[in-house]
């Protein structure tokens, strides 16, 4: 833990100040997490508003207080008038302000002191404090040395509840390697705080409609492997989304099976969005197999060595072939 940005840290907040909590777009269960975690902790001495670039998934409105946050598609006249005002932005769970989607050019304006809490690679240079460190599980655990380091007497089970989920998250049930010792001591103790590991877990994976069990019968249907490589692919057509009711969120684990395949080290899921006039992209590995670098150098992505994320704006067919074309190429390459 940096006791420079600690110092810093204290210092911003040392008076009452208008604080802005802002998640990545389509924010997930860390983005979520640590922002409902810092909402918890600076409500009672700051002015909090958590700001969401669009909507969540309903499968995260079981965290504590997410019905308090702002949705920039919603209230787009409320979301301006308090960036107006607003003394303190937090970007957490990201580290480029285009991931921040529509946020982004109101941060970039904005007078307010910027603070990142991140744990992505190669961070953008748009915030005054920054806590940026890619060898952490999460953004949530990153977001629990903070408020630890700031008062640990302030921690309570709202506060566990919302890290210990985005930890949970990010790291796989504990199963991702960026997990070790010291996050399965972070989560230990917040279990020690009342954390329900059994009902986060169903509320994280349980917890779905029947139309998503029959979109993933599709995703599995439709995955094909890669000849002579040990890649698996598989493509969601917005057709296939409209015919069983697609909600944000419900893809959300599907490129994972592509990996419980014998001998496939990346998976991959493109899923078409019309609306947007693009595909989402989806990359997951292991081993040695980096997709951070393969979705960058391709795809205009990036995230981590093992799970990150791209876009295409060619059509579906279009976006199959490339993505055939540079798999070879970079497997070659490399």
């Amino acid at each position: 833990m940096d006791k420079k940005f600690i110092k810093d840290l204290k210092d911003t907040l040392s008076i009452k100040k208008n604080v802005l909590l802002i998640p990545h777009s389509s924010p997930d269960a860390d983005a979520l997490g640590s922002c409902l975690a810092l909402y918890h902790f600076l409500r009672n001495d700051h002015e909090v508003h958590i700001i969401s670039p669009n909507e969540f998934t309903e499968i995260l409105k079981f965290l504590p207080s997410s019905e308090d946050i702002i949705i920039y598609d919603e209230e787009k006249d409320k979301t301006h008038e308090l960036f107006q005002i607003a003394n303190v932005i937090f970007t957490l769970d990201f580290n480029s302000l285009s991931r921040a989607k529509n946020l982004s050019h109101l941060i970039a304006k904005s007078s307010a002191r910027k603070i990142m809490i991140d744990h992505h690679q190669n961070p953008e240079n748009y915030c005054d404090l920054k806590y940026s460190d890619p060898k952490m599980s999460s953004t949530s655990e990153m977001v629990y040395d903070v408020i630890n380091s700031l008062n640990s007497n302030k921690i309570n089970l709202n506060i566990a509840y919302c890290l210990y989920t985005g930890i949970v998250a990010d790291t796989g049930s504990f199963r991702f390697p960026s997990t070790t010792s010291k996050t399965l001591l972070v989560g230990s103790k917040l279990v020690n705080y009342g954390v329900n590991v059994t009902e986060v877990f169903e509320k994280l994976h349980n917890n779905f409609q029947f139309s998503r069990l029959k979109l993933l019968g599709i995703t599995l249907n439709n995955f094909k492997k890669v000849d002579g490589l040990p890649v698996i692919y598989t493509c969601l057509s917005e057709e296939d989304q409209n015919k069983y009711n697609f909600k944000k969120g419900d893809s959300e684990g599907f490129v994972n099976f592509g990996l419980t395949v014998y001998g496939i080290v990346c998976s991959v899921i493109f899923i078409e969005n019309k609306e947007d006039g693009l595909i989402k992209i989806s990359f997951r590995s292991k081993g040695d197999f980096k997709v951070n670098i393969f979705a960058s150098k391709y795809f205009n992505g990036g995230g981590h060595e093992h799970a990150a994320g791209g876009i295409s704006k060619l059509n579906l067919n279009d976006t199959e072939a490339k993505f055939l074309n540079d798999i070879k190429k970079f497997i070659n390459e490399n």
